[in-house]
């Protein structure tokens, strides 16, 4: 009886997750074609012209545009599809409350996009070509800039999903705040080392991934704390109803 209700969960999952995959590659197929359009976009204010080496390199440039595109629009189904899997297991309250997780969790997304290139990238960019003013003469080429620009923005952007994942792991019981100020040590080595695999190797960009992942880390912690409370308020005043 467990091994066929375990099996139907995944069956379930499996189905989910082949939706996701689905609709990711749709929207890369659109993303694909538009690509020009959000080239121009994103270089408006960039002020420099990008060169490229060869054939191979254009297109790198266009796979890299639309699976961010596809990324960026496929969040939200995703968050859907994981509060839908988790839905039957949830109280009646639980599942009103929690649907606000998919929306959050796209606009957080967007939001650590958002600071990673109008703040975080100009920055660490500009640093960086101040360090070669009298040395070298630059020319960027299209994969090496684009490279440098997602390995900044789009960490951030999933990393400030952190608080709607935990606020959404609380609420349904599978974290608590004593969980999160255990590992923390173990979880602050880990920013460590993603800072350092998904950034450029440079200290300035580290650090500026590394002080948002902290931040957002601590929030997160007070923001479980919350929601644990107030989950222990609630089940507290149930079992006296």
């Amino acid at each position: 009886m467990e091994q066929t209700f375990f099996l139907a969960h995944i069956a379930e999952l499996r189905k989910r997750l082949v939706k996701i995959l689905l609709l990711y590659v749709l929207i890369f197929l659109i993303s694909f074609f538009q690509v020009g359009k959000v080239y121009e976009w994103l270089m408006k204010n960039a002020n420099l012209k990008l060169t490229v080496l060869g054939p191979s390199e254009i297109l790198w440039v266009y796979f890299m545009l639309a699976s961010i595109c596809a990324l960026a629009a496929t969040i939200p189904f995703a968050a859907y599809q994981v509060w839908a899997f988790t839905n039957p297991a949830l109280k009646p309250e639980e599942r009103k409350s929690t649907a606000v997780f998919i929306p959050v969790l796209f606009f957080l997304f967007l939001a650590g996009v958002s600071f990673g290139y109008w703040v975080v990238f100009p920055k660490v960019f500009n640093f960086v070509v101040t360090l070669s003013e009298g040395m070298f003469e630059t020319m960027f080429t299209a994969e090496k800039y684009f490279r440098f620009l997602f390995q900044l923005t789009i960490p951030l952007g999933l990393i400030f999903e952190l608080p709607a994942l935990v606020w959404f792991l609380t609420k349904i019981g599978l974290l608590t705040p004593m969980m999160m100020t255990k590992y923390r040590k173990f979880v602050y080595l880990a920013m460590v080392i993603v800072s350092a695999i998904l950034t450029p190797p440079d200290l300035i960009s580290q650090t500026f991934v590394l002080i948002p992942l902290i931040l957002l880390y601590e929030s997160s912690i007070m923001l479980c704390g919350w929601v644990y409370k107030k989950r222990q308020e609630d089940g507290s005043k149930a079992s006296f109803a």
